[in-house]
């Protein structure tokens, strides 16, 4: 069973799952901000975000796509079993973390995923310490990065506008909104929609379907972009009030800094070929916007217990993927 064909079909449809609810958890990351600041009703704030996250296939190449595929574990070393392992350690976290409104990385959990499947297959000399190491630094760096640009476009804009009265900025940056939360979803599906073409190249390229050479096919492209776009439309609603109105209060100006610091890092990591993640981007870029006004005006109760989720979210996904690995290679 495990070497069939239906079984492969099988793995690529479960991988469109996560792909899935990449959207549907990281559609908080898109439209929080839009939706509290009430530039857009939620109805209308997701379509907008899933159009934009699909429109990314015309923006940029696979390079993120290709660090996943072959950038995390040896492929040599995989086989169905350690993709769906992989695949149901990163789908469980992202359940757990969207039932208690935790806006963690489905990123990470999915690079947790195939690191737990991976070691547990072969040890630790099939794990790729530098792709591992790359992103497990951006771990902490996309945030700070979001934090920081956050934080300065914040103050720059806020110089600019100190003679404009509150009302008019706000009927400008609820316009400016619209954009910076297009950018901004490009962004997202631009690095999120990578990583599930990279775990369903990575299965055809190890039952030999792509050839000697490793590379991302467009069909496969396209069908990512697509499924992550429909995740999105359904989107996270416990996520999105956490990320829109627990961690601090925005407005219209503070939203359109927040997504514009965001979309700068996320496009710019997009482009280097690192899978960092969206989520985390975002929240530091909310952070930052709120400590431009006060540090008191950022919950810090709520933002440290999303910090532990991060910390957690490739230790624990590597740690399920391990045992539903042990549990198949007994069942099968």
């Amino acid at each position: 069973m495990a070497d069939s064909m239906a079984f492969v079909i099988i793995l690529v449809l479960i991988a469109l799952v996560f792909d899935f609810l990449n959207g549907f958890h990281d559609s908080a990351n898109s439209i929080s901000t839009v939706v509290s600041t009430r530039v857009l009703p939620p109805r209308y704030a997701v379509f907008w975000a899933a159009f934009f996250n699909f429109a990314a296939v015309l923006f940029i190449g696979v390079k993120v796509a290709k660090t996943i595929g072959i950038g995390i574990i040896h492929p040599g070393i995989v086989d169905n079993i350690l993709i769906l392992a992989a695949l149901g350690g990163a789908i469980i976290w992202n359940i757990i973390t969207w039932y208690f409104g935790l806006p963690s990385s489905s990123s990470h959990a999915l690079i947790g995923g195939l690191i737990g499947a991976g070691f547990t297959k072969g040890g630790v000399d099939v794990l790729i310490w530098s792709g591992i190491t790359k992103t497990s630094l951006f771990i902490i760096l996309s945030p700070m990065i979001g934090l920081i640009l956050g934080l300065t476009l914040m103050i720059l804009t806020l110089h600019t506008r100190k003679n404009s009265d509150v009302a008019k900025s706000n009927r400008i940056f609820r316009k400016l909104q619209l954009l910076s939360a297009a950018v901004y979803s490009l962004s997202h599906g631009m690095n999120d929609a990578q990583k599930t073409m990279g775990i369903i190249a990575l299965v055809l390229y190890s039952k030999g379907l792509l050839g000697p050479t490793f590379h991302i096919p467009f069909w496969i492209v396209f069908l990512c972009y697509s499924v992550i776009a429909l995740g999105t439309m359904f989107g996270g609603w416990r996520i999105i009030k956490t990320m829109g109105t627990k961690i601090t209060k925005l407005r219209p100006m503070g939203g359109f800094c927040a997504e514009t610091a965001a979309a700068i890092s996320i496009i710019g990591a997009s482009i280097a070929g690192i899978p960092v993640s969206t989520t985390h981007t975002i929240t530091g870029a909310i952070v930052g916007v709120g400590a431009s006004h006060r540090l008191t005006a950022v919950r810090w109760g709520i933002a440290g217990s999303i910090i532990w989720a991060w910390i957690l979210t490739i230790p624990v996904s590597a740690l399920i993927s391990a045992v539903i690995y042990a549990a198949l290679q007994i069942m099968l």
